[in-house]
């Protein structure tokens, strides 16, 4: 069985525009709308009856009725984040006021001296540079403490899915996030049974490994 592995997490930021790092929450899933189960053949040519489940992986990031540890892992990140948010929070806003200092005495009515404009323009130009940088570093750090941090949590799902399909008799079960599909029916969409189950075992304060 194939699992198609959510991914969590957002932009730490991007350009000059600083992104929260919160959840997205993805809403639940609609009432299923895609495929019926085929029977598949055997290697003698003949032709058993394979029971198809659907089941929607982006339910599994809802804040409310999703996978709980995915919120708390990502409550996690988001705090080891902070201080660097923070940074790059302030770096913005230090960007903002001197773009806009240099605007004033572009329009003022007193004269400025040229070499003074141009100075604060070569400040502004040093701390775009320095936040594009910071950025970009930061955007790096996040997503590699992001899949240290949601792998094990990705293999839980896979494994915890194909003993489910086990328990359940179900030969195969189809990502309805990521096949597109026409029609399913509603009895053979498993994820809130799955979730539920799912959260039961695996309860939400599951301990986080440190960075290394």
């Amino acid at each position: 069985m194939k699992f198609y592995r959510f991914s969590a997490g957002l932009l730490f930021l991007s350009a000059l525009t600083a992104a929260p790092l919160v959840a997205q929450t993805r809403p639940t899933a609609a009432q299923p709308k895609p495929a019926a189960a085929q029977p598949t053949g055997s290697s003698n040519g003949s032709v058993s009856e394979s029971k198809l489940a659907v089941i929607y992986s982006e339910a599994f990031l809802d804040s409310k009725v999703g996978i709980a540890r995915f919120n708390t892992l990502l409550g996690t990140l988001n705090n080891e984040f902070a201080d660097k948010q923070k940074e790059l929070q302030t770096l913005q806003q230090k960007i903002v006021a001197l773009q806009d200092e240099i605007t004033k005495l572009q329009a003022g009515s007193n004269v400025v001296p040229i070499e003074q404009i141009r100075a604060k323009q070569d400040t502004l130009d040093q701390l775009k540079k320095d936040y594009q940088r910071k950025a970009e570093d930061g955007q790096a750090l996040y997503n590699k403490r992001r899949g240290q941090i949601f792998q094990p949590l990705n293999d839980d799902i896979g494994k915890a899915l194909g003993e489910y399909a086990k328990a359940h008799n179900i030969s195969v079960i189809i990502d309805g996030s990521q096949v597109p599909m026409v029609y399913a029916a509603d009895a053979i969409d498993i994820t809130r049974a799955f979730i539920i189950e799912f959260n039961t075992k695996n309860p939400a304060t599951a301990s986080v490994a440190s960075p290394k």
